[in-house]
């Protein structure tokens, strides 16, 4: 198989590229995959990214095997796979998302708190003014939020006394001004458990905790016992891996269970490392992930796969052979490249049927996210319309087999899944693993928005407001000390505002209790309360990819006056009503409506969501502007849903509508065959040709 291996090339001890890989590893890793029978096409990135495109299609991979870090910003080990993805080459490891978020190490804990993960108390911090430490136990460590290797840890990172912390803070904001994090201190030893996902089944992936062993010499001559940036980096000698861990068996049993927590909650794929803290009292502490892990020779992850009887080439050939059953490869080869398509496109259109209509009280809910057979018909004809051939999929356990027996080139997806926090990704995740482009966002951002309570969390991370709430499991959970009412309780992970009627706003905690018991009851997931925001309501509808075009804003106006505490409820989904009118173009002064076209593009770019999303909104009294939820999978219904309402406030009818949703899809088909088919360009009677032979096709 052709492999493109991606790296950083690390050519000073500086410590600007101390997460780059030396000449010794990328020739130890290079060896190692031609000893398993690929060629090996090295491409160092650190240039610019369009020279690593132009390389990565003139090579034509079978697959990237991707060890590249980035070299700046938040987002830069997201970078690559990112550009993978829209180059449509397969690689190895996590997807951009993964990556973005395990760099971010407050994002991180914060996500892995609700999964039983249990880390040590901190905050991040952007500016000094922010920096809060009432309650905090002695002594703190500071470190930059997005570095990994160690950088910016050092024996002086650890600080005891109020006086001598704010003066690190500063120093080292000024030196990572993308954020630092601020957190207690644990006493103990440091511990890390690697994942290979294709390795241990009976443990999901997760090798044995592998403990780090510090020469008493060089332990002598520090105050604490961590494993810095000069004990990484510059001593490295002094340093040796243990594995397995001489631990008590209790501990690496949690350090394990909450190591494969860690890495099905992110999504993390192929491979991975988890480090963690053990206090002297045996407590186990979550510190950070890294799905980029280091493959450099003697690294923690090659003593764990020894004791799966895998030797450094086998740890390889298990990623590889991750990754190919994710892309869908088979026999260690590109699948053969197909012919370009002659006549209309082969159009999938996955969706689920509505058969059991819900009352207005929200009893028989069960399939009220599904479409009606007159919104499947009408999407359907929309779609021939475009001049497409269109192939019905019902998004049931069949689906798999109806995909093979009918093979679409691409597929326009309006299926809701069938059950699960993740079930709106059900569909999107087999298409991707069939290699088959699908209009709407994916997975990832699918999953997200759907979890509300997730949602929220990332948002107000990028300076979206949303109202304060908290989750409730059984709803006899004892209160946050700052509540206040009134509040209003959703589910958690529903749509079309399942579950969210007059009754949801409570006023006390008699009726907050209550009002959450029936609904984890019926719904069988936690309940949301959030704090109740008075004023007015708004929905922004978005078409596009990158930076989505926003649609007229429209206003969900409230009409009657005897309601003190307006929702939107699921009584106004399902049927007209006297109480409520919808104005598109909603009635804004110029501020307010730029100020809720950025928060909605803000939270479209944040979630991840692509090609069209909703995003509802409450605007206080003083204008302040609360994001309340995302749909990445808006309803489609002709005439009623509020995407088609908005759309044709903007002149776009609703055969129009379905072809801009598709277009992104079409556009994605289009640079899929092209890849596929470039092997073709680059040789005639296996000679091969030169790029201006290829271009001019000769």
């Amino acid at each position: 198989m052709r492999l493109a291996l991606t790296h950083n090339l690390r050519l000073s001890d500086s410590e600007d590229e101390a997460e780059f890989d030396s000449r010794e590893t990328i020739d130890a890793l290079s060896s190692a995959l031609e000893r398993l029978g690929h060629r090996v096409e090295r491409i160092e990135v650190s240039g610019p990214a369009s020279r690593t495109a132009a390389r990565l299609e003139a090579y034509a991979p079978d697959l990237v095997f991707n060890t590249a870090e980035g070299r700046r910003g938040r987002f830069r080990e997201a970078f690559y796979p990112a550009l993978f993805d829209e180059l449509g080459f397969p690689y190895t490891g996590s997807d951009a998302w993964v990556l973005a978020i395990t760099l971010d190490k407050a994002m991180t804990k914060l996500v892995l708190q609700e999964h039983g993960v249990i880390s040590p108390r901190g905050q991040f911090v952007e500016e000094i003014a922010a920096l809060k430490l009432e309650g905090w136990r002695w002594p703190l460590i500071v470190k930059p939020n997005f570095e990994g290797s160690s950088k910016g840890i050092t024996q002086d990172s650890i600080v005891e006394d109020r006086a001598r912390l704010r003066t690190l803070v500063e120093r080292q904001l000024e030196k990572f001004p993308a954020g630092v994090l601020v957190e207690e201190f644990i006493p103990g030893k440091d511990l890390t458990v690697a994942f290979l996902e294709k390795a241990a089944p009976d443990r999901a992936g997760v090798l044995a905790p592998v403990e780090y062993v510090i020469d008493e010499g060089e332990l002598s001559k520090r105050r604490y016992r961590i494993y810095d940036y000069d004990l990484k980096s510059v001593h490295s000698s002094a340093v040796n891996v243990r594995c397995p861990a001489d631990f008590p068996a209790h501990v690496l049993e949690r350090a394990q269970e909450m190591a494969r927590r860690a890495y099905k909650a992110l999504g993390v794929r192929d491979l991975g490392r988890v480090d963690f803290r053990v206090a002297d009292d045996g407590q186990v502490y979550f510190i950070e992930i890294n799905a980029l892990p280091s493959l450099e020779p003697g690294a923690g992850i090659y003593a764990a796969a020894a004791l799966e009887g895998l030797h450094t080439d086998g740890v390889l050939a298990k990623v590889v052979e991750s990754a190919m059953a994710r892309w869908g490869l088979r026999d260690s080869r590109r699948p053969a490249s197909r012919p370009p398509r002659r006549g209309p496109l082969r159009v999938g259109f996955t969706y689920n049927v509505k058969r059991v209509k819900p009352a207005l009280d929200g009893s028989g809910d069960e399939e009220a996210e599904y479409d009606s057979p007159a919104t499947i018909q009408a999407v359907r004809e929309a779609i021939a319309a475009a001049g497409h051939e269109v192939i019905d999929l019902e998004a049931t356990a069949d689906l798999p087999s109806l995909i093979e027996a009918t093979r679409p080139d691409l597929v326009f997806n309006m299926a809701e899944g069938i059950k699960g926090r993740n079930r709106e990704s059900q569909v999107p995740a087999l298409l991707e693993l069939l290699d088959i482009p699908y209009s709407g966002s994916d997975p990832a951002a699918l999953s997200i928005a759907l979890d509300k309570a997730l949602a929220k969390k990332i948002v107000r991370q990028h300076g979206i407001l949303t109202p304060n709430f908290f989750t409730m499991q059984t709803g006899k959970e004892r209160l946050p000390k700052d509540l206040r009412f009134p509040l209003i309780v959703k589910p958690i992970a529903e749509g079309s505002s399942k579950g969210v009627h007059a009754t949801s706003v409570v006023e006390d905690e008699a009726e907050l209790r209550e009002a959450a018991q029936k609904m984890i009851a019926k719904y069988d997931q936690p309940a949301l309360v959030e704090n109740y925001i008075g004023g007015r309501e708004f929905t922004v509808g978005m078409l596009g990819e990158r930076r989505p075009k926003i649609l007229p804003l429209m206003e969900v106006v409230f009409l009657d006056q005897a309601e003190t505490r307006p929702v939107y409820s699921f009584e106004f989904k399902q049927d007209s009503s006297a109480k409520i009118r919808y104005d598109v173009p909603a009635r804004l002064e110029v501020s307010e409506l730029k100020a809720l076209e950025r928060a909605a593009r803000e939270c479209f770019m944040a979630l991840g969501c692509r090609d069209v999303a909703r995003v509802d909104f409450r605007m206080n009294e003083s204008g302040k502007i609360y994001f309340l939820e995302c749909n990445p999978l808006p309803g489609l219904t002709p005439r009623w849903s509020d995407l088609v309402l908005i759309s044709q406030a903007a002149g776009i009818e609703y055969n129009a509508l379905i072809a801009e949703i598709l277009s992104g899809a079409i556009r994605r088909y289009k640079e899929r065959e092209r890849e596929r088919r470039r092997p073709e360009l680059r040789s005639v009677n296996g000679t091969a040709l030169d790029p201006a032979q290829a271009e001019s096709g000769r």
